[in-house]
């Protein structure tokens, strides 16, 4: 099994290109199962997660061919697709359950598997089945496969989620966009990936319109059309390497990003004493020696992002007063803690809060990465640290950062990956 090995007390300089985002790319994905038509999908990272759906996504029949970097796509749906999607493609990762929306728009039934994903806390799927069922969709859950189908074409309806949630949003997206009339879908979750989401379905024919803060629109097409689209920049691999910089007391240049996207993390880093200058697709961040201490909590966009927040903790750790970190989103996101003690961390956990006590000197350890935020979190501390760092477990890393090791040791960061 693979792992890492870093030496750290380094400091980062030079530029990074941002990739596409993952979690843009796995809903835009398995909404291609809307079109009979071929479409071309570019800026794909290349990363895990991708190409699990990706391979899903060839389990049912989609026709799939890549470019010779692997970072654009054609995929053609022209035959008619199975409407199973198994355990063994949806155990590793909770966005391939995104393919229910779109086999039921497109077929009225499906069989999927109940996801997985990393162990960061219970993710329900209730919101997702209920709101569906407001669609003219039966669901039955047995031996761990959601059995679903309408006995009629999908109906479009006035459905407000009971809570804020970036899976099912997307889900009554593409599921409501070839429903039979108009949909209203209230209370929805309105971050950047949910909006390259509903720019995709328009592109190729579908007739969805923002007309309240977190309200939309949706007028049901009965056909899409070809289509050719670019996936937005990876926010959350821009905050992570602009934290990086923060870290080590740097200087990075991170291109290829909208600044606007990334606005609530950037004046974070501001306040605690981060100097960042913003041009368009391109953010100037210089590490600083004084890190003022915070009181955080994670929220929906445009609150901090929660994956985000364990790569925030290894900067806190840097500041010369206490911090806390209120995690409101997932209830098991603190795992990365006990490995950023063995390295030298005063962190201390109350149910949903993370007490940091600062003045950390971090040391080389060997430490075992528990989730894909977790991962990056921990190679952050390494970066800053004295010593050898090794970090086992790091396929969780590849879900989701394409070239990680290659694009730090770009700028300076002495890491390598060990079989």
């Amino acid at each position: 099994m693979d792992k890492l090995e870093i030496l750290g007390a380094r400091k980062l300089k030079g530029t990074i290109h941002i990739s596409g985002s993952k979690n843009a790319a796995l809903p835009i994905l398995a909404a291609t199962i809307l079109s009979k038509k071929k479409i071309i999908l570019k800026n794909l990272a290349n990363v895990k997660d991708i190409e699990t759906i990706i391979k899903l996504l060839e389990s049912i029949g989609s026709i799939i061919k890549y470019s010779k970097n692997k970072n654009s796509i054609s995929i053609h749906n022209k035959y008619k697709l199975k409407t199973f999607a198994s355990y063994n493609m949806l155990k590793t990762m909770r966005g391939s359950f995104l393919v229910l929306g779109s086999m039921l728009a497109r077929y009225g039934k499906a069989k999927v598997s109940t996801p997985g994903g990393c162990s960061i806390g219970v993710r329900p799927i209730d919101i997702h089945l209920k709101a569906l069922a407001k669609l003219g969709v039966s669901y039955k859950i047995i031996d761990g496969y959601v059995h679903a189908y309408s006995k009629t074409k999908l109906k479009g309806s006035k459905i407000k989620f009971p809570k804020i949630s970036v899976g099912a949003t997307e889900n009554l997206i593409i599921a409501s966009s070839m429903a039979e009339g108009i949909t209203i879908l209230s209370n929805c979750a309105i971050e950047p990936e949910v909006k390259d989401l509903v720019n995709f379905i328009n592109c190729i024919g579908g007739k969805i319109k923002w007309i309240g803060k977190r309200t939309l629109k949706i007028i049901g097409v009965n056909n899409f059309k070809e289509g050719n689209y670019k996936i937005m920049p990876d926010r959350i691999e821009a905050g992570t390497y602009l934290i990086a910089a923060a870290v080590t007391g740097g200087n990075l240049k991170i291109s290829g990003i909208n600044p606007n996207i990334i606005k609530t993390e950037i004046d974070v880093l501001r306040k605690i004493g981060i100097q960042i200058k913003t041009k368009k697709e391109l953010i100037f961040i210089s590490g600083v020696n004084k890190i003022k201490n915070i009181n955080l909590k994670t929220a929906p966009y445009p609150g901090f992002p929660t994956d985000l927040q364990a790569q925030l903790m290894v900067l806190l750790c840097k500041s010369k007063k206490h911090s806390i970190i209120k995690e409101e989103i997932f209830e098991n996101r603190f795992m990365h803690v006990a490995e950023l003690n063995r390295m030298g961390a005063k962190i201390k956990t109350k149910g949903n809060k993370a007490f940091i006590e600062g003045n950390t000197k971090f040391k080389g350890a060997e430490l075992m990465a528990t989730d894909l935020r977790a991962s990056v979190s921990l190679i952050l501390a390494a970066l800053n640290a004295k010593g050898k760092t090794t970090i086992n477990r790091i396929y969780h890393l590849d879900r989701g950062y394409e070239k990680l090791e290659k694009k730090l040791r770009k700028v300076g960061a002495k890491i390598r990956r060990v079989s």
